[in-house]
């Protein structure tokens, strides 16, 4: 029986990998996200010729904040790339009712979605290695720069994708694709907007403006993700100069994000998956 699920696994995970080779969307993006990491490594590179003049101590900001903002960009693209690659995964199987054809015994629904997460899994696994480690790469090779928990700071940004795509495979499970991208994005819009209000009321010391963005993050913890890896990867000095001087750009939080958010995104991870695997199971096809 083990072997038997095991063997559905794979095999729905080589269909979903062979399906997403075919979509010109997925293609598309990755070539974009290849264009800005020229575009990145270009304005690194140039960058790099003009701080050189400049003492040692004075090298830190320009780099530091020039590859956050690449880690920025390429965590928004990771993101877009996890929802555009999942949305129409389960439902546009059963709005052409193809669900029905792949669902024969010994395959059930639930190894179909779970096969398809995992395939999704891998794939964001590769964007996130491609952009946000191509952004750590160039930098490592033009200016042998390194930030401080480069391996977290990825994990963590792998995790944001993750919780995308779980919310798109969970909402193609009762919703059309159109639907279920428009949820999926407006309820990133929340989480994102409620970060930054989190933020703005913690530098104007208002509570209210706090608690929005606490329950934003709450909604959806993908913002605070990020600021928990633009935390880490914060060099001490750069943290100590912003605390002192305020917040000096929105790429990053000069606070650390609690590590029990972490957990709690963790286990938000495990029940969106748990509920879509729940409901294809329990949904007339």
């Amino acid at each position: 029986m083990l072997n038997q699920s095991l063997n559905a696994l794979t095999t729905i995970i080589t269909l979903t990998l062979r399906e997403s080779q075919r979509r010109r969307i997925l293609w598309a993006l990755l070539v974009m996200g290849l264009g800005f990491l020229g575009l990145f490594g270009t304005g690194f590179h140039y960058m790099w010729v003009d701080v050189q003049v400049m003492a040692a101590e004075q090298q830190l900001f320009p780099i530091f904040f020039l590859t956050l903002a690449g880690l920025y960009v390429t965590h928004f693209l990771v993101i877009l790339i996890a929802v555009l690659i999942s949305v129409a995964g389960v439902s546009a199987e059963i709005e052409n009712h193809t669900l029905d054809v792949l669902i024969t015994k010994p395959l059930f629904r639930w190894q179909v979605v779970l096969g398809k997460w995992l395939a999704y899994a891998l794939l964001i696994l590769g964007c996130v290695l491609l952009l946000p480690g191509g952004v750590l790469l160039l930098a490592y090779l033009r200016a042998g720069f390194v930030l401080a928990n480069g391996p977290a700071g990825l994990a963590l940004i792998y995790l944001s994708g993750l919780l995308m795509m779980s919310v798109a495979v969970l909402g193609g499970t009762r919703f059309s694709t159109l639907a279920n991208g428009a949820l999926t994005f407006m309820l990133y819009g929340i989480a994102f907007v409620g970060g930054w209000v989190e933020q703005i009321g913690a530098l104007l010391r208002n509570e209210a403006a706090v608690n929005i963005g606490i329950i934003s993050s709450l909604i959806l913890p993908v913002d605070i993700l990020w600021r928990r890896a633009s935390y880490l990867l914060t060099p001490p000095a750069i943290l100590q100069l912003s605390r002192a001087t305020g917040p000096t750009t929105p790429f990053f939080s000069t606070a650390q994000p609690s590590e029990r958010m972490l957990w709690y995104a963790g286990l938000y991870l495990l029940v969106l998956l748990g509920l879509a695997l729940w409901s294809i199971s329990r949904r007339d096809v």
